[in-house]
Order: C-alpha cells, then structure tokens, then sequence
C-alpha cells in the first residue's frame, strides 16, 4: 500500500456525522495498474474512492469495440450505478494509472445512503458532474479535432495527477481515444513541437498547461465548471503552488489520518493555513486544498485541479 497518505474530495466535502457514517466500513487499499473496479454486466460488490492514479470508464460494443467515455481520479468514485440505486452496468471500469485509494463495499454504501440523506446529496452531485464529463466526452469525439480531444484527454489526466508527468503508452491513448496509433503518435509530436509538451517512450509530460488549453479549446472546461458548481471550490484559474519543504507522516485532516486516529472530520479543524475553517478550503484559488505529502517528492495538493 502506498505509504504516503492522500485525500479523496468526496470524502473530504461530507459533513462529519455523514462521513462517520462510512468509517467503519473504510478500507485502505492500493489500486495496481489494470486493476478492474467494475466489470461490465457483473454485480458491482465494490465502490472507490480514489485518492492517486486514474480509472477509465470505458464502453464496450457487441463487436468489442472500447472507446474510453470517462475519466475517475481524486474527485470521485466508482460505483455510480449503485448510487443511482442499481448494483450493474454495461461499461468497464479499471485503473489506468496505478495509484491507492479506500473501498467499502456497495452493500454498505447502500446502507448508509439510506440513513443519510447528506450521502445522497454529495454522491448524486459528483453522478451529476460524471454525467456532464461523460457527455462533453461524447460531443468532443464527434465534432472535435483529434489535436482538440488529445489536448483535452492530456488535461484532464493531469487534473487528476500528482505531478506533470503521466504514464501512459500511445497505443493506451489509442484506444482510450478510438482512433489508429499512428494518429495519436503523429499529434502527440505536434504537439511537442510546440512545446506544450515532452513525450517520451511511455508516458507524457506537461510543459505549458495554458497553452494546451488553448489548444483544446472549446473541448474542455465546461465540465470542470460544472463540478466546481456542484461540489464546491472558486471557479478561477489554478494558479502554481509555492515550494514547500516535502512533509513526512500523515498530514492533518487527511481521511487516513482521521481513520487511524479515529477523530471525527470536523470542519472546525485547523487547515494547513494555520486558520481555523474547513477543511477543504482553496488555498490554490481554484479548487479545496487536498492535504498529502505525494509519491512525487513535491509537498502540497494532489493536482486533482478540474479546470484549473
């Protein structure tokens, strides 16, 4: 398991008696390469809560075509199904990018749904948020430029990622994408040639967000927004984090921290501001700050920054 504690934003917008709700039924697990999270038409018994790495949604054709039609990292959760009050779905859900995170079971999930009303309102508002994703997905295949889509796919990858570089093959991309390889490789040195980023035998380094989201365009945003709407955070820009020195042990607030103590996660707890508030306030300007001390070695919020 990854020794590095981090911070799933779901659970950090829960109101305590909400998220006590779940505890006992928390547990930490590391979430490999190619894990399956959900298999299509088979009983989800399992719901993430993802902390590091990202999770594809992909749908699956009769003919086995898979195109990706959605993206699960920091901000949310697998399982969507079950909170819609279902325990199966026709897609495919796996990691894509090894990472660590917490999994209850769906039972339990249900359980503590029904005695909750405050579950049911922040889940069915991150559903809300996926379905826009998934939507904006769907017109971005169609009437975008693949430039466009890789640029958008790239952004949304580094979103949900703890530093700038993401692993990923373009054959991956391909497929995630639905178009041929050699499309993919032939924009991906486009867009290297323009500096917006560094692309190396397995994985993709951002260099200029700004100017990949130029490039995206339209593609990309709306989205973003609309989760900021819904589950909270400034709707500005993400602006570059100060350096701080790399912080060891568990950080205050984080969820794994509060299960290992056992304290309640209480919005009268001091943020990494020294100032008293909640816990997921924006200190970036752009989205609530997600307490970790990450695997990359740089201190501060997972870069789980939709739309900033």
């Amino acid at each position: 398991m990854a020794s590095n504690p981090r911070h799933n934003r779901l659970l950090a917008r829960l109101a305590p008696k909400d998220f006590d709700a779940l505890r006992p039924h928390l547990q930490a697990v590391d979430l490999p390469l190619r894990l399956e999270l959900e298999k299509p038409g088979r009983r989800i018994e399992n719901v993430y809560f993802v902390e590091t790495g990202i999770a594809s949604v992909v749908a699956i054709q009769s003919n086995d075509t898979r195109v990706e039609v959605g993206l699960i990292g920091c901000e949310g959760m697998s399982g969507i199904a079950v909170v819609l009050g279902n325990h199966q779905t026709p897609n495919s859900t796996y990691m894509q990018l090894g990472g660590a995170g917490h999994r209850m079971s769906a039972d339990a999930l249900r359980d503590a749904m029904a005695k909750n009303a405050g579950l049911q309102i922040v889940f069915l508002k991150y559903v809300q948020a996926f379905l826009v994703q998934t939507s904006h997905t769907a017109i971005c295949n169609a009437r975008s430029r693949l430039d466009e889509r890789l640029a958008r796919w790239i952004l949304m990858a580094h979103d949900r990622s703890t530093g700038s570089t993401i692993l990923l093959t373009h054959e991956f991309l391909a497929l995630m994408l639905g178009v041929r390889r050699a499309g993919v490789t032939e924009t991906l040195q486009a867009l290297v040639s323009q500096g917006l980023i560094k692309s190396a035998r397995g994985e993709i380094t951002v260099l200029d967000r700004k100017g990949l989201e130029g490039r995206a365009g339209d593609s990309y945003g709306v989205p973003e927004k609309e989760y900021r709407r819904l589950l909270g955070g400034g709707d500005g820009r993400r602006t570059k984090a100060k350096a701080r020195p790399l912080r060891t042990g568990p950080p205050p607030n984080s969820i794994r921290q509060r299960l290992a103590d056992d304290q309640p996660v209480g919005a009268s707890a001091k943020n990494h501001n020294g100032r008293n508030g909640p816990q997921d306030e924006d200190r970036h300007g752009s989205l609530p700050w997600l307490a970790h001390a990450c695997s990359c070695g740089e201190a501060g919020p997972p870069r789980c920054m939709l739309g900033g």
